[in-house]
C-alpha cells in the first residue's frame, strides 16, 4: 500500500485557511455591494430623483398620449365679431362650411354637444355649461372680467380653474371648454388621424373605402387631365397636411445614409484591420498607429463628428454620411481586427502547404474563417445605424429624424410625431428581417425560404 499517496500534501490548504479564503470572498462581495449601494445612495440624491418625481407631470403624458392618437375639432366665437367657427384643430384651411350634426345654432344661442351627456349653450358673451351629475357653470363677462358661477352647494371641482381673466374646464381628455375676454373656445376630441389619406378641402376626403375603390373601377373621370387612380395617389402622395411624399422620401433618404456610411466603413476597416491585426502586420509601429486610429475615430461619438462635419460642409446627407462611416470606421476595425487574430492557423498552414501564394493563401484560409463574423458584424452595424441616422438627421444632416424634430418642436400634431415614430419603427423592423436573411443566405448557405 503507497501510504504517500494517502497523505495530504503539504501544498494543500488547511481546513482553517479554507474557511479563511471563503470569509475573505464573502467579505469582498459585502464590501463591492456596500460600495454599489452608497453609489445608488449618492446619485439619488445629487440627481436630486426625490425632486425630478416630485416635479414629474403624469397627466401632461395622458395628455400627449391623447393628442397622438386622435384629432380635435375647435368651436370658437369671437367676442368682438360675435363670428362662430369650426375647425379641425383650429387649422383655417380645415374650417367647415356647415357646421356638423353635434353643432346646433339657433336664435337663443348655439348648442355644442360634447358627448357622454355634456353640452355647452353658447351665448352672446356668455356661455351656460351642462355637467352631467354636477349641474350647469355659468360664465359670463361682467365688468370686463370673467365671472363664473357654480350650482347651488357645489365646490369648483379639481378640472376646472377661473379667474378674472379666464375660464378653463377639462372634465376630461376628449372635452375642454375654455373662455376669455376676447373669444369663447370649445374642444371636442374624436378618435383617429384626421384627413390621414386625403385633405378637408378634396372631394375625396367625404369618400368611404368602398366609394373610392369603386371610383378607381370607374372610366368616369373626376378631373379630366388623369384618371381616378392617379387622382387618388396623387391626393394622398401630395397631402398637405401629413406630407406622405416628402415623409417616405425623408425615410429613403435615412435609409440611404446608413447604408453608404456603413458601407463606406467597411471597406475602409477591413484592409486596415489586417494591418492592426498581430498575425498579419509584423510592425508593431504599424499596429500602434492604426489601433490608435481605430481609438480616436470610435472614441469620439457620432453625434460630434456630425456637429464637426456640419460645421466644415454645412447641413445635408453628406454630414450624416461621413459621421457613420467615421464612427463605424474604428468600431468596425477593432472587430475586424481582433477576429483576424482568432483565427485558426492550421487551416492557414494547410492551403500554404498546397504551394498557394500569399493573396490565395488570405482568400482560401483567412477570408472563410472570417466572413461570416464581418457579414454579421456589417449587418448588425446597418440596422443600428438606421436609428442613428434619425438622430443625427435631427442635428441637420437631414432624412426623417429632421422632419421628426420639426413636428416634435411645435407641441401640436403629436399625431404626425407617432406616424413618423411608426414609419421608422417598421423601417428598422424591415431591415432587421432583411438582414436575418442575408446572414441565413450568405454565412449559412441556407435557402431565403429556409
Amino acid at each position: 500500500m503507497n501510504t504517500a499517496a494517502a497523505r495530504p500534501s503539504a501544498a494543500m490548504p488547511g481546513y482553517g485557511e479554507v474557511i479563511t479564503r471563503i470569509r475573505k470572498r464573502a467579505m469582498m462581495s459585502f464590501a463591492v455591494m456596500a460600495l454599489l449601494l452608497v453609489y445608488l445612495t449618492y446619485t439619488w440624491f445629487a440627481f436630486d430623483v426625490t425632486g425630478l418625481i416630485q416635479s414629474a407631470k403624469p397627466e401632461r403624458a395622458a395628455l400627449l398620449a391623447n393628442d397622438a392618437v386622435a384629432h380635435k375639432v375647435h368651436v370658437t366665437k369671437s367676442m368682438r365679431t360675435s363670428e362662430l367657427e369650426v375647425a379641425i384643430e383650429g387649422e383655417r384651411t380645415a374650417t367647415y362650411e356647415t357646421p356638423p350634426d353635434w353643432v346646433e345654432i339657433g336664435e337663443q344661442g348655439t348648442l355644442v354637444a360634447l358627448g357622454d351627456g355634456y353640452s355647452v349653450k353658447v351665448l352672446d358673451q356668455a356661455l351656460e355649461f351642462i355637467v352631467p351629475g354636477f349641474g350647469t357653470i355659468q360664465v359670463a363677462i361682467v365688468d370686463n372680467k370673467i365671472r363664473t358661477t357654480l350650482p347651488d352647494g357645489k365646490s369648483a371641482p379639481d378640472w376646472l380653474r377661473t379667474t378674472d381673466a379666464k375660464f378653463d374646464a377639462r372634465p376630461d381628455l376628449r372635452k375642454r371648454v375654455q373662455m376669455s375676454r376676447a373669444k369663447i373656445e370649445i374642444h371636442r376630441y374624436f378618435g383617429g388621424w384626421e384627413n390621414f389619406f386625403f385633405p378637408f378641402n378634396s372631394v375625396l376626403s367625404t369618400y368611404s373605402f368602398g366609394q373610392i375603390v369603386s371610383l378607381i373601377m370607374s372610366d368616369e373621370r373626376l378631373d379630366p387631365a388623369m384618371s381616378n387612380w392617379q387622382l387618388v395617389f396623387d391626393t394622398f402622395w401630395t397631402n398637405p397636411d401629413w406630407q406622405h411624399g416628402n415623409v417616405f422620401t425623408a425615410l429613403l433618404e435615412t435609409l440611404l445614409l446608413a447604408v453608404l456610411g456603413t458601407v463606406s466603413a467597411a471597406f475602409v476597416a477591413l484592409p486596415l484591420a489586417f494591418l492592426a491585426a498581430k498575425n498579419f502586420s509584423p510592425s508593431r509601429i504599424v499596429r500602434f498607429s492604426v489601433r490608435r486610429l481605430f481609438d480616436l475615430l470610435r472614441g469620439i461619438d457620432m453625434l460630434v463628428w456630425s456637429l464637426i462635419f456640419i460645421r466644415a460642409f454645412g447641413l445635408g446627407p453628406l454630414t450624416g454620411t461621413l459621421a457613420i462611416a467615421f464612427t463605424d470606421t474604428g468600431e468596425l476595425g477593432k472587430l475586424f481586427s481582433e477576429a483576424l487574430e482568432n483565427i485558426d492557423e492550421k487551416q492557414v498552414d494547410g492551403v500554404k502547404s498546397t504551394g498557394a501564394s500569399k493573396i490565395q493563401t488570405y482568400r482560401f484560409g483567412v477570408i472563410p474563417q472570417i466572413l461570416p463574423i464581418f457579414i454579421s458584424q456589417g449587418l448588425y452595424y446597418l440596422e443600428s445605424n438606421i436609428r442613428s441616422a434619425t438622430v443625427i438627421g435631427a442635428l441637420g444632416a437631414g432624412g426623417i429624424g429632421l422632419m421628426l424634430v420639426e413636428t416634435i418642436r411645435t407641441s401640436r400634431d403629436w399625431e404626425n410625431t407617432l406616424y413618423l415614430i411608426i414609419l421608422t419603427l417598421l423601417l428598422v423592423i424591415a431591415m432587421d428581417k432583411i438582414s436575418s436573411i442575408l446572414r441565413r443566405r450568405l454565412i449559412q448557405g441556407k435557402d431565403i425560404q429556409g
